[in-house]
């Protein structure tokens, strides 16, 4: 099921990055072709790229395609190595508890505030905050169970 989950992550972050360069290409093209430049396409963009990073990166910590130094883990034994990439996983998840947390008073303190070239709440830019943090620590805990099964 966390394959599926993360699959769908990234498949969505792939559509929102797609969508954002969409959004800066019709930015660039009313600016030098129409001399018209669009008011929303600069918010529109920062939108769907916080949305966009935040699921992407909790799917990394499912996929393990996050950048990680494994001099350490070479020096240790087998056991030894195993506890220390579940200590990694138990911090993720305390950051991503922190995400989750945060995330939501973020999110709640701006819900009044609007986007004015969108005319939406700013709290519509920060949800992902909290949902990405709330997918990593269900992937960090699922990362810890698989490791916790491995044979020394």
């Amino acid at each position: 099921m966390m394959d599926r989950i993360a699959d769908w992550l990234v498949k969505i972050g792939a559509a929102g990055l797609i969508l954002m360069t969409a959004v800066v290409g019709w930015q660039v093209f009313g600016r030098f072709v129409l001399n018209s430049s669009p008011s929303w396409t600069e918010q529109a963009a920062l939108i769907l790229m916080i949305w966009y990073v935040f699921f992407a990166a909790a799917a990394g910590v499912w996929e393990r395609f996050h950048i990680r130094i494994e001099l350490l883990e070479h020096w240790l034994s087998a056991a030894r190595a195993r506890q220390l990439r579940i200590a990694i996983h138990v911090l993720v998840a305390v950051f991503g508890l922190v995400l989750l947390v945060f995330g939501v008073q973020l999110a709640w303190l701006v819900r009044d505030h609007v986007i004015p070239s969108l005319g939406i709440s700013r709290a519509l830019a920060y949800v992902p905050i909290p949902l990405a943090g709330l997918l990593t620590v269900v992937f960090s805990i699922a990362r810890i169970r698989v490791r916790m099964q491995e044979a020394y």
